[in-house]
């Protein structure tokens, strides 16, 4: 009951930034969710619409004594898969490797225990069976070592046969996408990203990997408010109440062990993706560093049809087959169907109905992209939550983005 007080109380303007008047209510809505907690964080929102930026919004802490400010960089979690998938797409556009094309071709060390026939779709996918990083690592700080990674994911065991189920893969995608992509071109991720991302698109942060140079541009989740009381010493601590969503993934009737291998190496609480370490470790499915202009941007080219100021960045019909869904059903680790494309997922909203595609991260940040109506989407944050389905803001935000850009091409929002 609090929060919605907050909400419906919410000081309407708590934003800065430009907004187009044609999406002035979906900053109103961003300002509401986020006023409560200005203190104890920030976020920022960025969208385009046919082919132009029509919010640019942000607001909050950066850190304990900084504000968020326009250039200011976050820490997406799975977003960044997005980013990476996007890569890919336009490697193959370029004639690098191929879809279909044994990974083993490009990277031969890859064709141990049984994984000769796995394919960048298979990958893109989730369907190569390579989920499992709890038992393929002693300790989470393994992860930091980029060749050391690539060496695990070659002689990983996939976890069941090719064809026959589909997994989610947290942290492992981005070592068999970013290692094939390599391999393939013979040159270093963060070169790739440079030469086919950042300097087509022109954008103004995106990393795996961010240089010492940039990390005072990351906005760190703030250290919890102190209470005027501390608890006793008898009394037990209240236990998190679990969102709708954390609900879903226990109804969901996943098997927990699954969950676990995928999503939680070993010494994991000893290591934080938020230390320089992790902010400069290379660990793509995970660790994406972005601004919310340089996410929105990357699929407003997407939103384009692979088309940017005149030049086509990735080629139609490779367009036509990234976006296409690759099968419907539930995998084994998240618990709803998340329609997979080659590396995004279904928009998840409130009832609008989208054919579009994009992704989230365990935060709560997100991106996607609305072909259908020329639209994309980026929201960004540093605040501590944290759900495999994402936050309800997010879901809350892409809701009304879709019902801002119906009010402007058809002249009613509606909410389905």
């Amino acid at each position: 009951m609090n929060k919605i007080k907050q909400y419906i109380f919410a000081n309407t303007k708590n934003y800065q930034g430009q907004v187009d008047e044609r999406f002035q209510d979906l900053a109103t809505q961003f300002s509401r969710m986020q006023d409560a907690r200005a203190e104890q964080g920030g976020a920022a929102l960025v969208v385009y619409f046919q082919g132009q930026k029509v919010v640019d919004i942000y607001t909050g802490k950066k850190t304990e004594t900084e504000n968020w400010q326009s250039d200011t960089l976050s820490m997406c979690y799975s977003t960044g898969k997005g980013v990476l998938s996007t890569l890919a797409h336009i490697l193959v556009s370029e004639g690098f490797l191929d879809y279909d094309t044994p990974v083993a071709h490009y990277w031969p060390e890859f064709a141990q225990q049984g994984k000769a026939q796995i394919t960048l779709r298979h990958i893109l996918s989730h369907q190569s069976g390579l989920y499992d990083i709890r038992n393929h690592i002693a300790d989470a700080s393994e992860m930091a070592d980029w060749n050391h990674m690539l060496d695990v994911i070659a002689n990983a065991k996939p976890r069941f046969e090719l064809g026959l189920d589909a997994a989610y893969q947290p942290l492992t995608f981005g070592w068999q996408v970013g290692g094939v992509l390599e391999k393939a071109t013979g040159k270093s991720l963060s070169a790739l990203m440079q030469q086919y991302l950042v300097e087509p698109l022109a954008l103004d942060g995106a990393y795996f990997g961010i240089a010492e140079s940039e990390l005072a541009r990351v906005a760190i989740p703030l250290a919890k408010l102190k209470t005027d009381s501390k608890p006793s010493l008898h009394t037990k601590p209240k236990p998190k109440k679990a969102s709708v969503f954390d609900k879903a993934v226990a109804w969901s009737g996943q098997n927990p062990q699954d969950f676990q291998d995928a999503m939680i190496p070993k010494g994991m609480k000893k290591f934080s993706f938020f230390s320089d370490e992790g902010l400069k470790a290379v660990i793509p499915a995970a660790n994406g560093v972005f601004t919310a202009n340089s996410l929105a941007r990357i699929y407003a080219m997407l939103a384009n049809a692979g088309e940017w100021n005149g030049q086509q960045v990735i080629r139609p019909d490779i367009f036509k087959n990234l976006s296409a869904v690759q099968y419907t059903q539930r995998d084994r680790i998240m618990p709803l169907p998340m329609h997979w494309r080659l590396g995004y997922h279904r928009v998840l909203t409130l009832g609008k109905k989208s054919k579009g595609f994009g992704h989230m991260g365990f935060n709560g940040s997100g991106a996607w992209c609305d072909p259908e109506r020329h639209l994309s989407f980026a929201y960004t944050h540093n605040f501590a939550t944290a759900s495999i389905t994402g936050d309800y803001r997010l879901w809350g935000l892409t809701q009304e983005t879709l019902r801002c850009a119906d009010a402007a091409l058809k002249g009613h929002k509606g909410w389905f």
